[in-house]
């Protein structure tokens, strides 16, 4: 509207400039009187001279002031097209500035000074801040211990308690697992992924805050001290779908998807209320980034699917043979790979396929923990998802989102699946 205002201006600026011309004419006096009296004619052109003086100041006057006024719109145009629109660009919806003002009450808690992640709101914790947390990263406060560095309980100012990982990244490996923990799990949201609340740098160390989970490892719970004492069949079947559901996530609801690579009982970790949570995305793909069949070959003994450890094939289909793995050492009590001499290893897989397709061996090789305390039929039904995860061939194994469905309806409504206690209770009875 302000733009269409300038041609009317000019062209009332030409009407003014205009109209004196068209009034001094028409002043003018007949030519016959001008020429028979001089003395009126002498008078006359007095007196058109003063009225042309008048004319020209008036004229001046508003064409002053007609320019100063398009002078004014003009410049307030220009402001406006370059400032007055700013405002709607940056209304504009933004959805990582939406998940960074989600994630403020949480991150609130620490002292940021600059942020990092690809997505840029994952806080940097000042080095003293972890320092003095760990005190001085004290060996009674270790939690575990990985393959580059130790993971420490640590409280925070605000008498917060987490779990800080200390990697010594003096190899460029060690860096690279470093960045791509951070930068997916700067990404993530998910109740059964372990979240991270920042990171740290100092000299060639880094450091990685995490959520603390209080019941620690799925390995320590099963073969540490209490030899799985804990944990009930209900339990553990609870924490089998949690990471399940996890592992759905990550392989069919992200985009793009991502392998685990490395998913065992250490990496699963529990809760105070015992809920499950994946952890430790170093050596995590995200599918499409690269070329799998080029990725250094990598993992844990007796989790690493086969035709990865053989022929470097990496697919979904590889989280699943170790989701097997998981399965069966939560039905068994027994580790992935058991040291049966000096030279000779066996492991969980070889051991049990021959006795848990055989429903009368497989109730003598569960775990004597919760042996005699399951439904007979959901122990079948769990021993027959885990041999499918566990098959040599990777097309012969289920999607995640199957095995998931399969445990649902095997895991408490208050656990979080759909089982009602008093109808297990009741068919026991009956059977």
């Amino acid at each position: 509207m302000k733009t269409n205002l300038l041609p009317f201006l000019l062209l009332l600026l030409l009407l003014l400039l205009h109209d004196p011309i068209s009034v001094y004419a028409a002043a003018g006096p007949p030519a016959s009187m001008a020429a028979s009296s001089p003395g009126i004619q002498v008078e006359n052109e007095e007196h058109h001279m003063d009225l042309h003086r008048k004319m020209v100041i008036a004229l001046a006057v508003v064409s002053t002031a007609l320019v100063v006024v398009i002078f004014g719109f003009l410049c307030f145009w220009i402001y406006s097209r370059k400032h007055l629109s700013k405002p709607n660009r940056k209304s504009v919806p933004n959805p990582d500035a939406e998940k960074g003002v989600a994630l403020a009450p949480f991150l609130s808690k620490f002292s940021s000074v600059k942020m990092v992640g690809k997505k840029g709101y994952l806080p940097m914790i000042d080095y003293k801040q972890i320092e003095k947390a760990t005190n001085n990263f004290q060996e009674s406060n270790i939690l575990g211990q990985g393959g580059f560095g130790c993971v420490y309980q640590a409280r925070l100012d605000d008498n917060l308690d987490v779990a800080v990982k200390k990697l010594h990244c003096e190899t460029q490996i060690a860096g690279r697992e470093f960045e791509n923990e951070v930068n997916l799990l700067s990404e993530i949201r998910h109740p059964n992924i372990i979240s991270i609340l920042g990171c740290s740098e100092n000299e060639d160390k880094r450091f990685i805050v995490y959520e603390l989970m209080k019941n620690g490892s799925l390995e320590a719970q099963l073969h540490g001290p209490s030899r799985g004492a804990a944990l009930t069949w209900h339990m553990r079947m609870k924490i089998a779908l949690d990471t399940a559901r996890g592992l759905e996530y990550l392989h069919e609801h992200r985009k793009p998807a991502v392998i685990h690579r490395d998913l065992k009982s250490s990496n699963i970790l529990l809760d105070e209320n015992f809920n499950a949570k994946l952890s430790d995305f170093g050596l995590a793909i995200v599918d499409g980034s690269q070329s799998k069949s080029n990725i250094k070959l990598s993992g844990t003994l007796g989790y690493v699917a086969p035709e990865y450890l053989l022929d470097g094939k990496l697919t979904d289909k590889s989280d699943v043979y170790a989701f097997g793995v998981v399965l069966l050492e939560l039905l068994l009590g027994r580790k992935p790979v058991e040291k049966l001499s000096p030279c000779h290893c066996q492991s969980i897989v070889t051991w049990a396929m021959p006795q848990l397709t055989d429903r009368s061996k497989l109730p003598n090789i569960v775990d004597p923990v919760i042996k005699d305390a399951m439904d007979l039929k959901h122990l079948y039904q769990v021993a027959a998802v885990a041999v499918l995860c566990v098959q040599p061939e990777p097309s012969y194994r289920p999607l995640i989102t199957d095995v998931l469905h399969s445990l649902v309806p095997l895991v408490p409504v208050d656990l979080g699946g759909t089982l009602r206690l008093s109808n297990v209770a009741h068919h026991s009875v009956m059977s």
